[in-house]
């Protein structure tokens, strides 16, 4: 296991949640690295025996614990909730640098943020790609970022200003017409991909070999599907046997929904962000297309190809048992 040319330790903010709960299985799966998930002091979540656990406070003004914890580590994986402050991020980073670790991928998954226009629309792009240039700045560690599309069943299941569908209410709103593909991808592909990019030695090994480092300081681009809003719904009907004729639905120009999202935004309306952040994707630009635009590693990093059905029926069985979007 040991290697010099090969990312062995593997430290994980967030390990227990949607998304770091797979990295940690994929992640395991392979064999070829000792995992360490960092967790608050207060946490009671537990993991598989082979991955060791450390409490540290990240919000902690004295930073030595959390350097004690990273130092030796290769690659660091930061997945934070949502109402996570930015702070947070911004103290793993400090503390990663300091303790020498080589690669961080942030809390930053989803759209294309080298894409100019996006950074200037979404509200979200901006924010993600100053984080990206504060690790550049540091000067020590490189980010990879994980551009995956919005994720699949978290943005079906969640509600109507995401990706326009209330699948308890049998009701959809298509931006346009409803045929506009993006990028999207499932929690379980993105612990596949960071398994996968793990696994590839840090250097080439050979004359045109895929290695970590041609990531660096770069963006990953992975998805499950091109896939349109009519794809989804087509793939609800497969799942629960509905037809069209059993949903309303309803049709809305793009960038109306756009600027309907940015004014409830203004009148503090929280859904607001997500009805921008989702229409802004659904331009006609191309710009959450990043499969046609800027080609996929998945097949670099080995990924197989996902079941639309099922991940639809994932989302379907989520509002089903009541899931919590936030909890």
């Amino acid at each position: 296991m040991a290697s010099n040319n090969r990312i062995q330790n593997v430290a994980i903010v967030g390990a227990s949640g949607r998304l770091g709960s797979h990295m940690v299985t994929s992640l395991l799966q392979t064999g070829h690295h000792t995992i360490t998930a960092l967790t608050r002091p207060s946490s009671t979540a537990s993991f598989p025996a082979p991955v060791k656990t450390l409490k540290v406070d990240y919000e902690s003004p004295n930073d030595e614990a959390l350097v004690s914890a990273l130092r030796g580590q290769h690659f660091l994986i930061i997945t934070l909730p949502v109402h996570a402050p930015p702070s947070t991020q911004s103290t793993l980073i400090a503390a990663a640098a300091k303790a020498g670790v080589r690669y961080i991928m942030p809390n930053i998954y989803g759209g294309d943020i080298t894409n100019e226009s996006l950074r200037k629309d979404d509200f979200y792009s901006a924010g993600a790609w100053k984080t990206c240039v504060e690790i550049e700045q540091l000067g020590g560690p490189a980010y990879v970022v994980m551009c995956c599309g919005f994720w699949y069943e978290w943005s079906l299941a969640i509600g109507e200003q995401w990706f326009g569908f209330d699948l308890r209410a049998r009701k959809v709103t298509f931006y346009d017409e409803g045929e506009t593909k993006i990028a999207s991808s499932t929690w379980a592909q993105c612990g596949r991909a960071v398994a996968g990019l793990l696994s590839l030695p840090e250097s080439a090994e050979e004359d045109g070999g895929a290695a970590v480092a041609e990531w660096k300081n770069k963006p990953l681009y992975v998805a499950s599907f091109r896939v349109s809003q009519r794809d989804m719904l087509d793939s609800i009907h497969r799942v629960t046997g509905s037809t069209d004729g059993d949903w309303e639905i309803k049709y809305e120009p793009t960038k109306k929904r756009y600027q309907d999202g940015l004014e409830e935004m203004k009148n503090g309306v929280r859904t607001g962000f997500a009805k921008a952040l989702y229409a802004r994707g659904f331009f006609l630009d191309g710009v959450a297309d990043f499969e046609s635009t800027k080609g996929l590693a998945n097949e670099v990093l080995g990924l197989p190809s996902d079941d639309l059905d099922e991940a639809t029926k994932r989302a379907v069985e989520m509002v089903e048992s009541n899931w919590n979007p936030f909890g």
